[in-house]
């Protein structure tokens, strides 16, 4: 009878080690390394803080998340290799990449292995490939840019406006995006200026651009490009408005580029100044995790590990399939989804909507200039 009981206490311990031990895999493909490390780096700081608070919840379905990272280096065939490999190695949904251009790389294998995916790309081919697998965590361009175009016309009333952009897939989604947005609005483009990433001189650009004779510049580059521009801007006194979509008035390029990036303007989908406690209370706590400042890029990867959670308890099991189905015209409201930050719905092709905000960096602080509906 004793050994009977050993046996049985063994078991269940056993057991119960098992139960403990149970893991989901969620994979992260990032700009760990390289160009896009400003942006990855921040992103995946943002979706293990959610992985840690899910986790200490109880985790998805009582299993523990078991985030992975994997490295994209800022390489579009490197994210390829990633996605292959962390499908290879039981992934249930994949997050990632951040850059445009290895997303729209990337994406097919996921798709073609019926991988969901949540990205924080904003171009608009993303979610215009017809790719059912595809959910973004932030803006296209092509949502986020009509808002700026109302900015540029009516409150700065300049009809004459150069365009100075990254050339990749994710700087000619937004140059493409505005310059449909400028035609509408009968806006003049008077200088198109295309830079290349990492690219470390903007002198002859800005020269370029003091030039033109534009009323406003129109930015759209990456975070360490966009700090490097403000600063060459500033020491060439350029003495034009500056506006963007997102990343320019980011606290990342802010953070670089100090007092250079004061003044800028930018419509941006998600900021930690935004008027709403459940952002402020993530940015707070992000803030005393990591020892730095959440932008955009920490909050899409938090709200985005959240979305799984929610997803997956709505359908109640690790069903790749049914994940994504469900999102396909999915609304999440943040009284009953705290996760999610704010109120937020994706349409039939992975495409987000959510309220968004017009802000304007001073004294190296964003502040929020208006509040725009959802579109």
């Amino acid at each position: 009878m004793i050994r009977k009981l050993a046996m049985t206490t063994a078991a269940i311990a056993a057991l119960t080690a098992t139960a403990a031990s149970a893991q989901v895999r969620i994979a992260d493909v990032a700009e760990l390394s390289g160009a896009g490390a400003a942006a990855g780096a921040v992103w995946h700081d943002g979706i293990k803080m959610a992985v840690e608070e899910i986790n200490a919840d109880g985790g998805i379905l009582g299993e523990q998340i078991d985030l992975v990272a994997y490295d994209s280096q800022t390489d579009p065939q490197n994210s390829r290799a990633m996605v292959q490999k962390a499908i290879d190695e039981k992934t249930y949904v994949l997050m990632g990449t951040v850059y445009s251009s290895s997303t729209v790389v990337n994406m097919l294998v996921a798709m073609q292995n019926g991988m969901p995916q949540l990205t924080g790309s904003e171009s608009p081919t993303i979610t215009a490939k017809g790719n059912p697998y595809i959910f973004r965590t932030a803006f296209g361009a092509q949502k986020g840019l009509p808002k700026l175009g109302s900015y540029i016309k009516d409150d700065l009333g300049a009809q004459n406006v150069a365009v100075i952009w990254a050339n990749t897939e994710f700087g000619k989604g937004g140059h493409d995006a505005f310059e449909k947005v400028a035609e509408a609005a009968g806006i003049n483009i008077v200088a198109d200026i295309p830079t290349e990433q990492a690219q470390v001189d903007f002198a002859a650009d800005v020269a370029k651009l003091k030039s033109s004779g534009a009323d406003a510049v129109f930015s759209y580059m990456t975070e360490e490009e966009s700090a490097r521009f403000l600063i060459e801007a500033d020491k060439q006194s350029l003495g034009l408005p500056i506006v963007g979509d997102t990343v320019i008035a980011s606290q990342k390029v802010i953070d670089l580029a100090g007092g250079a990036a004061n003044g800028v303007a930018s419509h941006v989908g998600l900021t930690a100044e935004a008027p709403i406690p459940a952002i402020q209370d993530m940015a707070a706590k992000f803030e005393a995790k990591f020892g730095y400042g959440a932008d955009h890029n920490a909050i899409k990867g938090y709200l985005g590990v959240y979305t799984i959670k929610y997803v997956t308890e709505m359908i109640g099991s690790f069903d790749r399939q049914k994940f994504a189905d469900t999102m396909h015209g999915l609304c999440l409201d943040a009284a009953n989804h705290p996760g999610v930050l704010m109120d937020v719905c994706w349409d039939d092709t992975g495409e987000i909507s959510r309220e968004s905000f017009l802000v304007q960096v001073v004294d190296g602080k964003q502040q929020i200039t208006k509040t725009l509906p959802a579109n």
